[in-house]
């Protein structure tokens, strides 16, 4: 029969196994409530010494100060930009960025993590990782930047002694982009063969200025410039309407543009605090059997 000694150990021996269990599994809860932040990005490409955002997003937080969003870029040893704590930390950010980059620090709360990009240089172009650390946890996403030169084209008529003529131009593209033309008469769409396309260099020697001219044009039937890269595809629009009131030659003319960008969806790599709460249990747990 044990002792009274005895009795009073082991009481004590289980009342310390107990609360270390009760506080293993509070901290085991606590760890097991965070996870990995869902984070997703995309973008557009980066048009040439314009402003260009790099989309990022990721779950809210409350908490600001828990907040920390890095952006990187593949082959470059600096940091493209950090923010973390409500505000810009920029002691790690490459020179190739400085003074080019911003996120918007007032929509970051509700989950924006979205860079600026200002004045856009062909050199931009690149893998770009958006990471997020929140209270709840880590993630990131992966995007392909690309850059170039695009831009809307104008359409105008032109009256020449071999006939009337439609020009097409746009100040500024690259890569070298196609162009055709398509007309429609009111029966469908096809191709006229006689359009003249020409590509001069401009000041900068890396961006293209196209012009295109379509000969023998007809009345009554709506003309389309088409340029495209493999960035972006751009249309002018020019409806042609003879006049009734004066010569064949006069026209009632309606314009329109459109400019469409290829977009490129990012992948996701969401990571997560380890889940070390079963490691702190089971040695308990081997106590108590």
């Amino acid at each position: 029969m044990a002792s009274q000694s005895q009795v009073i150990f082991w009481s004590m021996t289980t009342v310390i196994i107990i609360l270390a269990t009760v506080i293993a599994l509070i901290i085991g809860f606590g760890v097991s409530g965070k996870h990995s932040v869902s984070v997703t990005a995309l973008t557009s490409p980066g048009n040439i010494s314009q402003r260009s955002i790099l989309d990022c997003t990721f779950e809210p937080d409350i908490w600001m100060s828990s907040i920390a969003i890095r952006w990187a870029k593949a082959g470059v040893a600096g940091l493209v930009h950090e923010f973390k704590g409500g505000k810009d930390h920029l002691q790690e950010q490459d020179p190739l960025f400085r003074g080019r980059t911003a996120v918007f620090a007032d929509q970051v709360i509700g989950g924006n993590a979205s860079l600026e990009l200002r004045d856009v240089q062909l050199s931009d172009a690149g893998t770009y990782q958006c990471s997020v650390t929140t209270a709840r946890g880590s993630g990131a996403a992966v995007l392909h930047f690309r850059t170039g030169a695009f831009s809307i084209p104008e359409v105008q008529v032109e009256n020449r002694s071999s006939g009337d003529t439609l020009q097409c131009e746009a100040p500024c593209w690259f890569p070298r982009p196609a162009v055709h033309w398509t007309v429609d008469s009111g029966t469908g769409k096809h191709l006229p063969h006689t359009a003249n396309t020409s590509y001069e260099l401009n000041a900068e020697n890396i961006t293209l200025k196209v012009v295109s001219f379509l000969h023998n044009i007809t009345a009554n039937a709506t003309y389309t410039c088409v340029i495209e890269n493999n960035i972006a595809k751009a249309t002018g629009n020019i409806k042609v309407t003879a006049s009734h009131y004066s010569s064949a030659t006069d026209f009632s003319i309606t314009r329109g543009t459109n400019l469409q960008l290829v977009t490129l969806n990012a992948e996701s790599v969401s990571s997560s605090f380890p889940a070390c709460h079963w490691m702190v249990l089971l040695p308990l747990y081997l106590l108590l059997i």
